[in-house]
């Protein structure tokens, strides 16, 4: 890549869409990639400033002439038939999201192009929200709040979390930065992922082939898996039941992941003593979902690893990172396996 050419970004913002992302109208402005949030985090990168040519856009108001020569594509989702013919310059998209199951299978992806997310961005923000729900499960928070709204008084003790066993499924960046800060707390960890391989602060790992073994251990579960063909459905009814009696649940990965008819199975007979979901499908969660009135459930609207604060700042800056990157001809970090979608 020669240093003097000027690359040619799209980034593409999406307006409110119940059927899209974001969802919801107080998402908007938090993922909205503007000229003003393009300067800031400029201002890090001085190197950068006459080697990029910037486009702000809305939806597709001016995707397709825009994508004629356009070199980087930074946006949430975009029309993937025909892209090489619609996009023939392209040769990187930066997808502002870790999970990529929207855009799968991911057989659309030009030869010549990489793809990358936003793994990483997530990590802060999340690991605080996967502490804060397992100290809340602990501390029976799901029922002293249906216990209030029932107005009903009971004292619902706790002892202090230490020995307590956290089984994290799926440990990337956030699953691992909720290992990290529960096992501060001198909890035991399991990690369960795709490969294995030991981490710190996770005092055991094992691959997603043994997870019936370790499934009856934890006290308390989290689970921040991408949905891929290997996760679908992954704690189904069956591997539900394999759970140790009055186990708590978290799920900030996606709503595939887990069977939540079984979930609210479970939650009535008390084999799960309670839950904090925060992914659902659709978003919003619909009113007539019996997820709003299973027992001990806490129903969170998809805020455990978005920051309005940070989160496109944070973004912008592994943007430009990986421009740097690209004027040198370097490895994109955060590169997606396409066959994998993750």
């Amino acid at each position: 890549m020669s240093s003097d050419k000027k690359i040619r970004v799209h980034f593409k913002s999406n307006h409110a869409d119940p059927k899209s992302f974001p969802p919801t109208i107080e998402g908007e402005s938090v993922f909205a990639i503007t000229e003003e949030r393009y300067l800031t985090a400029l201002a890090n990168y001085p190197d950068l400033k006459e080697k990029i040519e910037p486009v702000f856009d809305w939806d597709l108001d001016n995707f397709y002439e825009s994508m004629k020569t356009a070199e980087v594509l930074v946006c949430w989702d975009f029309p993937t038939e025909d892209l090489s013919k619609i996009a023939p310059n392209l040769r990187w998209i930066h997808i502002i999201g870790a999970g990529l199951e929207h855009l799968c299978p991911m057989d659309w992806v030009p030869k010549n192009v990489s793809v990358v997310n936003n793994r990483g961005v997530h990590s802060a923000k999340a690991g605080e929200f996967g502490l804060m729900s397992v100290l809340m499960l602990h501390t029976h928070i799901p029922e002293i709040v249906q216990n209030q709204q029932n107005k009903h008084w009971e004292s619902l003790y706790s002892t202090p979390i230490m020995g307590k066993t956290l089984l994290v499924i799926g440990v990337g960046n956030i699953g691992h930065a909720v290992a990290k800060k529960c096992k501060l707390l001198g909890m035991n960890i399991i990690g369960v992922s795709r490969h294995g391989k030991a981490l710190d602060s996770v005092d055991q790992m094992v691959k997603v082939e043994k997870l019936d073994e370790v499934l009856p251990l934890p006290d308390y579960i989290f689970m921040s898996t991408p949905n891929t063909t290997e996760t679908l459905n992954l704690l189904d009814k069956r591997r539900q039941s394999l759970m140790k009696p009055g186990v708590g649940i978290i799920n900030v990965g996606r709503a595939a992941t887990m069977d939540y008819d079984a979930l609210v199975e479970n939650l009535s007979s008390g084999h799960i003593k309670a839950a904090i979901i925060d992914v659902f499908d659709p978003e919003p969660l619909p009113s007539n979902s019996k997820l709003w009135d299973a027992p001990n459930l806490m129903v969170m609207p998809h805020i455990s690893a978005d920051d309005g604060d940070t989160y496109i700042p944070l973004t912008l800056e592994l943007v430009m990172m990986n421009m740097r990157r690209y004027l040198s001809n370097h490895k994109l970090n955060n590169l997606v396996n396409p066959d994998l979608g993750y």
